[in-house]
């Protein structure tokens, strides 16, 4: 498409030169003699260049040039002259010229000029489109973004980042550590990106003050000659999804049991797809981690909870009683056999068998568990009459079953046949910010029991229960609880309504040999704890661990996060 060109002259030997010199070109050229004649032309065309006397008559082409600029048309302005002033092209430029040329011109320079300025524009008009193509896409983005220079400047932000960011009014320019704590985490991560030039992200942080949970993702910013410029970042919110899930958590979660780290949620997934499964189950743990509650979760949402859970502890008898609570015996057939007695396996037939302390049972009732799991039958003592029995066999122990096969104390073809599927249950110690859903369930539990209106424990306890490892589990904690719960007569429960017992055992919380790594591990669930206690900032959180930060970045790589 030909380009239109606007001169305005007042000599009409000038205009008819320019039109001849630019039409011979492939121009379109209109020409004006009078202030009054252009500014009619330029509300009825658009030019793509104007060739502007800076002496029309009576008027001053600097009046029209501003004007022009105040219409905010977008043609560059070539000033043109017979007798050129440094003070008159210095308002020129001021306002927005493109160029000054003097009388008398040169053809060669007309076109030069010509060519020059509507390349100008070319590149201004490309560069305002892709300014406008970015807004565009700044505006429908879902997701905040923001870009800063290289000294946390904002440089640009959308609609959406500074609706998640909390941010009102305009920010251009400003700092991105001085607009808030949100604001302060984010500069911490784009930080990071821009001492290390490469990415970042801060997954799923609740930033203080907003209510939102929000994945941060930064990444640096090149020129096209490779130059380090600043970085970008891009803002998710994800408390919907986060709220979905935990929704979900919750549906999968049985009623029984209290606990959302990444362990406890795996066992949940196995606990539910297993209920109606009657394959055997054997449940490892340690003594106090709740193995009586899965295989009540695992009879309550299964095809069996219409039937009978029966719970045997294979350590609470001697041999001798043994047989004959799980399998019963008839009349006479030992000393004190004054009746029948229907033994746990038929009193279980149609439901669940849960048999805890498994790995306690001698060898010889080793011998007859494994008759029983594998033809479905027990004898009761005395009677050789088999008796076929329905019953889905749920094991517990605390004790290592392979190191017992090992040592020879327990049969290998029993020990296959209940480890099944396996089902282990983590240490209180190993399940992160599980001790303060616990600690809110025994508040509700020992209030409804005792009457009271506790509610809760103060920071003090808090540091107390992170600080100590817990060998007692869940049923421990469970005990400390009731215990203040007893002695606690206000609305609030501090380390002096703790045991004495319990206090020895930690220590003092502000001791000087306390650290910091003394209250955490290294797992994944502690480090998590760890960032959310810093607020997403790694730096901090490795403060926390007691580990260095190179630590810290190679752990998260290690788990994945």
């Amino acid at each position: 498409m030909s380009h239109r060109i606007l001169c305005i002259d007042d000599e009409e030997s000038i205009r008819l030169t320019f039109a001849s010199f630019l039409e011979d070109e492939g121009y379109q050229v209109d020409t004006a003699a009078s202030a009054d004649e252009a500014l009619t032309l330029l509300d009825r065309n658009e030019y793509d260049l104007i060739f502007l006397d800076i002496l029309l008559g009576r008027h001053s082409g600097i009046n029209v040039l501003r004007v022009i600029r105040k219409k905010r048309l977008d043609a560059p302005v070539i000033m043109v002259t017979g007798a050129p002033e440094v003070d008159t092209a210095a308002d020129a430029v001021r306002l927005g010229a493109f160029d000054y040329i003097s009388k008398p011109v040169r053809q060669e320079t007309l076109i030069r000029l010509a060519k020059l300025a509507l390349q100008h524009k070319e590149l201004l008009t490309q560069k305002q489109n892709y300014q406008a193509h970015l807004e565009a896409i700044f505006r429908c983005l879902r997701d905040g973004i923001l870009t800063v220079d290289n000294q946390l400047r904002l440089v640009e932000i959308n609609d959406v980042a500074k609706q998640l960011l909390g941010i009102a009014g305009e920010t251009i320019g400003e700092s991105l550590d001085s607009i808030g704590k949100a604001g302060r985490i984010c500069a911490d991560l784009i930080r990071q990106t821009l001492e290390s030039r490469q990415p970042a992200e801060l997954y799923r942080s609740e930033l203080p003050g907003l209510q939102r949970v929000l994945t941060l993702n930064s990444a640096p910013l090149t020129t096209q000659d490779s130059r380090f410029s600043g970085a970008v970042l891009v803002l998710r919110d994800e408390t919907r999804i986060v709220a979905l899930e935990k929704d979900i958590q919750e549906r999968n979660q049985p009623d029984n049991m209290i606990g959302s780290c990444e362990a406890m949620q795996k066992l949940y997934r196995l606990i539910r797809s297993l209920a109606s499964v009657d394959t055997t189950v054997l449940i490892t743990g340690e003594s106090g981690t709740g193995k009586e509650l899965v295989a009540e979760a695992l009879h309550t949402m299964g095809d069996r909870r219409n039937g009978p859970l029966v719970k045997f502890n294979c350590a609470a008898l001697p041999e001798s009683l043994l047989e004959s609570e799980l399998f019963g015996h008839v009349k006479g057939a030992f000393t004190g056999a004054v009746k029948d007695k229907i033994g746990r396996f038929q009193k279980a037939n149609g439901g669940t068998l849960f048999l805890d302390e498994i790995g306690d049972i001698s060898p010889a009732m080793q011998v007859r568990l494994l008759r029983v799991l594998q033809e479905k039958t027990i004898e009761r003592v005395g009677d050789s009459t088999p008796i076929k029995v329905d019953v889905r066999i749920v094991a517990a122990t605390n004790k290592d079953l392979l190191e017992k096969v090992q040592a020879g104390e327990f049969r290998e073809d029993l020990y296959y046949r209940l480890n099944v599927v396996n089902l282990r249950l983590p240490p209180l110690r190993e399940r992160g910010k599980d001790l303060d859903l616990l600690v809110d369930f025994f508040t509700k539990k020992f209030n409804a029991r005792f009457g009271k209106q506790i509610r809760g424990v103060s920071e003090d306890v808090m540091t107390v229960f992170r600080s100590y490892s817990w060998p007692g589990n869940v049923r421990e904690l469970e005990h400390a609880m009731e215990h203040a719960f007893v002695l606690c007569q206000e609305s609030l429960i501090t380390t002096d309504h703790l045991s004495s017992d319990l206090m020895a055992r930690v220590g003092s919380p502000q001791s000087p040999g306390s650290t910091h790594s003394d209250r955490f591990r290294d797992d994944r669930e502690s480090i998590l704890e760890a960032l959310r206690q810093a607020g997403g900032n790694k730096t901090r959180a490795a403060k926390i661990l007691g580990m260095s930060r190179r630590t810290i970045y190679r752990k998260l790589r290690e788990y994945g996060l």
